[in-house]
């Protein structure tokens, strides 16, 4: 008989969030539950340059300029200091993601934790001091039967606010709120420990990391070696943390997400990426 697994405090739950606090449409993960409040986010819980920086991150040669962005910027209003911006970047994403995103929003430092998880997804790890948004009400959920943990489909319901929050968004003001606030995003990547890198390219990365993410045959089979699942398949769990918290929304929702991706990506690079290149790998 298949039983269900709800002690939150036992393992870990992949957060759903839409990244440039639900803008730019990636995803980050932390862990169910931690003691006291969350630090101050000024830097990813991976150094600059490790593993899964790649030499997009590194390399001072920009190979998508946000100036060939289609969208014009929606305000020609001067933007606010980075520190001083939470109140403006907070507005904006409200008036885009709608009333379901009014709950999930991390309020103080939106732009700084973006940034430093947008740089972390393509890692093997995100740190759990960066969210952007809330992570999911309830317990991340496992079925068992006959000696084998798979996940539960039933998970796909504690992600429902993200989904709603994402289908509403219109991927071109989100681009052209980008835009128009890109300084800000650029300055905090700098200060994140890349004085030459640029965000926007780092952003791409992170976009074409989750697009490659597989789609795995259900039921998805886990282990349980210690406190944590993980993926049974050694393959599906060496994948980025991006792709494998692409993988945990089941194949219905991990579809609408690269949808949503593909337009994103789209405007900011001019350039349409084909549904099935974007999934291979």
């Amino acid at each position: 008989m298949k039983k269900k697994q709800s002690s939150i405090g036992q393992w870990l739950v992949s957060g759903v969030v839409v990244v440039l606090a639900i803008a730019v449409g990636v995803f980050i993960w932390r862990k169910a539950t931690q003691a006291g409040g969350e630090p101050t986010p000024v830097a990813s819980s991976t150094a600059p340059g490790s593993a899964g920086a790649g030499p997009a991150a590194a390399s001072t040669a920009i190979r998508h300029p946000i100036a060939q962005a289609a969208p014009a910027p929606a305000s020609t209003a001067p933007l606010p200091a980075l520190d001083a911006s939470d109140t403006d970047v907070a507005s904006a994403l409200l008036a885009l993601g709608g009333n379901a995103l009014d709950g999930l929003l991390q309020r103080d430092q939106i732009i700084r934790r973006a940034v430093a998880t947008v740089d972390a997804l393509p890692r093997q790890s995100v740190g759990t001091n960066i969210l952007p948004l809330k992570t999911p009400k309830g317990a991340f959920l496992v079925e068992q039967a006959d000696g084998a943990i798979t996940l539960s489909p039933r998970n796909a319901e504690r992600y429902g606010p993200y989904m709603q929050v994402l289908e509403s968004i219109d991927p071109r003001a989100l681009v052209a709120w980008y835009v128009a606030h890109y300084p800000l995003f650029q300055q905090a990547y700098r200060d994140l420990g890349y004085p030459k890198g640029y965000f926007n390219d780092r952003l791409i990365v992170a976009i074409d990391d989750m697009l490659a993410a597989p789609v795995p045959d259900a039921p998805v089979r886990l282990v349980q070696p210690k406190v944590f699942y993980r993926y049974a398949d050694p393959g599906l769990e060496a994948r980025s943390a991006g792709q494998r918290l692409l993988m945990r929304l089941g194949a219905e929702d991990e579809t609408r997400v690269k949808a949503k991706l593909r337009q994103i990506r789209a405007l900011l690079t001019g350039a349409t990426l084909p549904a099935a290149a974007a999934s291979a790998g």
